[in-house]
């Protein structure tokens, strides 16, 4: 007679289940593609439109447009650059920001109506 082995729980002791004689099947693929398009439709593409309408905006920027930039400060453009722009602020106070700072480009004549 064999000493009981207290080391060796009962569900060692089972067999191991039989694998599925398919292999892998469909499902298996699919759930991880759904979650894929599913982030896609829902983060991905809108990110990479709202990009696409800044790089528009900030590319179609000239003398005398009116912009409010990301940290809110509100102007007239004097000047245009390739990476910055010039912008007054106030009468006399002339300010240089970079392009992709610019949040927004207002209607004209916003600033006299503020």
């Amino acid at each position: 007679m064999n000493p009981p082995d207290f080391f060796v729980t009962a569900a060692h002791a089972q067999a191991a289940p039989a694998a599925s004689p398919g292999g892998a099947s469909i499902f298996d693929f699919a759930l991880p593609l759904i979650f894929f398009v599913a982030i896609y439709f829902i983060l991905l593409r809108p990110q990479m439109r709202r990009q696409k309408e800044h790089k528009a905006m900030v590319g179609a920027i000239a003398k005398g447009d009116e912009i409010v930039t990301n940290g809110g400060i509100a102007g007239r453009v004097l000047e245009v650059g390739e990476s910055f722009l010039t912008v007054e602020i106030a009468k006399g106070i002339e300010v240089k920001v970079q392009k992709q700072a610019v949040g927004m480009v207002l209607p004209k004549g916003s600033l006299k109506s503020a």
